[in-house]
């Protein structure tokens, strides 16, 4: 069966999925089954997705023949499989083995992760960093792993909460560490650019669990991690 994915949405789900002199095979494998993502990337040639945009146009009183707009659709529906990306990722590849037996037992912190989102209730960009942190129980994942998991997560319609969640419950889930903790900050346009109107709001959420949930110090711990300056800041 072939890729139904148009090859830049492909490199970008490769490029999450996989890190540099991993096998090749990844990149042939087969997106996850069961999104409406999936399904509109299956029928990506069908026109729909074009259609719609062209109504949109239409109904905001533009005109879609005219020059500058007549190549939109195909680039709306180019930059919606791009930003979704993140549906098609295969958690288990992402992971790809590089989950290691160590015998260490203190905090792990990864912060100043940038991502970028989409809004689910107005399908407008909201971007941020995040920082996540786990306590192993004897077992710890690649470094580079943690931005991509959140990148997986952030390639979705999303709302900021679910997002901070998933990507927490995804760790626990993988490692059963003794606990975890993720703090993702994001500005939305949605408040920036219409509604309330306000530059510079900064949504904060924050998922723990374990540890992270039941021992203030632990809890107070990684919060101190992320008030520190990064070397060379």
């Amino acid at each position: 069966m072939s890729d139904p994915l148009p090859a830049h949405v492909r490199e970008l789900v490769t490029e999450i999925e996989t890190e540099i002199g991993e096998s090749d095979d990844a990149v042939l494998a087969a997106p996850i089954d069961g999104s409406r993502a999936w399904s509109m990337a299956r029928d990506h040639d069908n026109g729909r997705v074009e259609d719609a945009v062209r109504d949109i146009l239409v109904e905001i009183g533009e005109d879609p023949t005219r020059e500058g707009l007549v190549a939109t659709p195909d680039r709306v529906h180019r930059m919606y499989l791009e930003l979704t990306a993140g549906y098609h990722v295969d958690p288990e590849r992402l992971v790809n083995d590089a989950i290691f037996e160590v015998d260490y037992s203190e905090m792990v912190v990864v912060k100043d992760i940038p991502f970028y989102s989409l809004c689910e209730h107005h399908l407008l960009p909201f971007f941020g960093t995040a920082a996540v942190a786990y306590i192993p129980r004897g077992r710890v994942v690649g470094l580079s792993k943690i931005p991509r998991i959140v990148e997986m997560y952030a390639r979705r319609l999303q709302v900021q909460e679910r997002l901070t969640q998933q990507v927490a419950e995804f760790l626990n889930e993988r490692l059963n560490p003794q606990g975890v903790g993720v703090v993702i900050e994001a500005t939305h346009l949605c408040a920036v650019m219409r509604g309330i109107r306000k530059p510079g709001t900064i949504m904060t959420t924050s998922a723990v669990l374990g540890l992270f949930r039941s021992r203030d110090r632990t809890r107070a711990e990684f919060f101190s991690h992320l008030d520190r300056r990064a070397p060379g800041a």
